[in-house]
């Protein structure tokens, strides 16, 4: 009995370790902002993101300038004199990329249209066409690591941090803000902290997915028939980041536009917004109307994926897999969710990073709560 009250004795005070950590310890390595000006094409936001490998980036206007559709108010002043140099007007990502090539274009027999065209637009123009793209938060530097927890387990994905911020309030996130400059911080940024500290949660994360609650049971997917334009606009429909591939059912009926319930299905790939930073634009377009998982295996095979020794490999884990080898797989293969099959390899789920950080935040709060 002694010796099970000094565990948790020891268990909660690595917990409290974690506790007591801010978002600024979060912060020490972050790099420059990535963004682009208003003005600015999509194919140019494309080429940053790509060259900065990121997925996603603030859009910057002058001060005043506004896309008309309301907003957040997040703003860069001056240091010295806190005069207004400019603000963020939202948010693009790949998503909203593939949002826009997908369009209401047709591919399938009849004009192909002009993805060039399509990509020299003005950034601004595509702004909200997914609901993070209004949707810019910025979190205190003196935020709990609790309270960012919380933030992400929303799911929202990334937040704006400010280094020098005026506001009062630390809880939480804001929609105004000014600073002299920002950083960017992220889902996944949380996880490879909580991953660096994972000793003071070795309690939690050792434990099975199962008896967590951290497989998300209803997940939508495609077949290896649905071609890579209806892949994107059935991602855009329903506003999802990242599709697994399924093979297809002998059945007439099943409708490969669409998506369908992937649940039961042999796993057999993955279709992601982030596969187009795999391809060269020029070559995009020829592979519209081929297959999404034929896509996949090219892609798996460009410079992007250039220093792996094989293709991309399906990052997979099972119902009784520990939290510990979840977080592992994510971070290391830099994924954003990972699929749950059976022993048969049939898709029964996903945990996200936004599963993986609710988990583990209610657990924390739980011990605290005992404590």
């Amino acid at each position: 009995m002694q010796q099970t009250r000094e565990l948790n004795s020891s268990s909660s005070a690595e917990n409290q370790r974690l506790r007591d950590k801010h978002v600024r310890d979060l912060m020490v390595e972050k790099r420059r902002l990535v963004e682009v000006p208003y003005t600015a094409s999509l194919a140019h936001m494309m080429n940053a993101l790509v060259a900065n490998r990121v997925v996603a980036g603030p859009v910057a206007a002058p001060p005043g300038h506004s896309i008309g559709a309301g907003g957040p108010m997040i703003m860069e002043s001056d240091e010295q004199t806190g005069a207004v140099r400019k603000h963020y007007i939202g948010m693009v990502t790949m998503l909203d990329i593939l949002a826009h090539i997908a369009g209401d274009d047709q591919v399938d027999g009849g004009d192909v249209f002009d993805l060039d065209q399509k990509m020299a637009v003005p950034v601004s123009s595509i702004i909200g066409h997914s609901h993070e793209g209004l949707s810019l938060w910025t979190l205190n530097p003196n935020t709990s690591m609790l309270d960012c927890m919380e933030v992400f387990s929303k799911g929202i994905h990334r937040a704006l941090v400010p280094l020098d911020s005026h506001m009062e309030n630390i809880s939480g996130v804001e929609l105004v803000e000014s600073a002299s400059s920002y950083r960017m911080l992220t889902q996944m940024d949380l996880l490879r902290f909580l991953k660096e500290h994972e000793s003071d949660i070795e309690g939690i994360i050792s434990r099975p997915l199962s008896e967590l609650g951290a497989v998300t049971e209803n997940v939508y997917a495609i077949t290896d028939r649905t071609k890579v334009i209806e892949a994107i606009k059935c991602m855009r429909a329903a506003m999802l980041n990242a599709v697994p591939i399924v093979t297809a059912s002998n059945a007439h009926e099943e409708d490969h536009k669409q998506l369908i319930n992937g649940r039961g299905r042999k796993l057999i790939g993955t279709f992601s917004a982030t596969d187009l930073k795999g391809s060269l634009l020029a070559t995009l377009q020829s592979w519209l109307p081929l297959s999404a998982l034929d896509f996949t295996e090219y892609v798996s095979k460009g410079p992007l994926y250039a220093s792996s020794d094989s293709p991309r490999q399906l990052v997979t884990c099972l119902p009784e897999s520990s939290l510990t080898e979840v977080i592992d797989k994510a971070v290391t293969k830099h994924v954003h969710r990972v699929w749950v099959v059976d022993q048969q390899g049939l898709l029964v789920g996903l945990v996200s990073l936004t599963d993986i950080i609710r988990v583990i935040r209610l657990s924390l709060q739980s011990e605290s709560q005992v404590m």
